[in-house]
């Protein structure tokens, strides 16, 4: 790929991934789960005694793991329903990304590692948290567009005080 070529992936897979968390904080459910391919990985590994996040989301525990969209939608069609406890009322959020850097790139795939941090307020208890870590996502470019093929969310304040849902990181 030249140079030209690799800026111009290089902005649209930042764009996209900017996207996705103003997507999640406007809760424009239907935008968000349309960045992500219909076999991608959405994944936040939890943390082993030893400091290091587990590897295998099919053997060890994680915080999160959905193997598809369609885990992903499902998730949102609870949202929705009103019926999730956790998410009623709707927690509001602000994600923060921050040093968006390319891991890898070629002319379909782009890997782009970042940092990041949301603010969740949740208006039942009246309380906010902020959780952090860093993104991993991987984009396909699928039909001239760019998507998710796998996010991986490092959570680095594993303490959790509440709930966590797909909105919260």
């Amino acid at each position: 790929m030249n140079a030209r070529a690799q800026a111009g992936s290089l902005a649209a897979g930042v764009e996209l991934v900017h996207r996705e968390a103003k997507y999640l904080d406007e809760q424009r459910w239907d935008e968000w789960l349309a960045l992500f391919v219909e076999d991608c990985e959405y994944w936040m590994p939890a943390w082993k005694a030893d400091g290091t996040p587990t590897t295998n989301p099919q053997a060890e525990l994680s915080h999160i793991y959905y193997a598809s969209r369609a885990g992903l939608e499902d998730r949102i069609v609870r949202i929705r329903s009103g019926k999730s406890a956790a998410s009623t009322p709707m927690p509001r959020t602000a994600h923060i990304l921050g040093s968006v850097l390319p891991a890898e790139s070629s002319a379909d795939r782009l890997k782009l590692d970042s940092t990041w941090v949301s603010h969740v307020f949740f208006p039942r208890s009246r309380e906010s948290h902020a959780f952090f870590g860093r993104y991993e996502h991987e984009l396909v470019l699928r039909e001239g567009d760019w998507r998710i093929a796998r996010k991986k969310i490092l959570l680095q304040n594993d303490y959790i005080p509440t709930m966590l849902d797909v909105y919260c990181v």
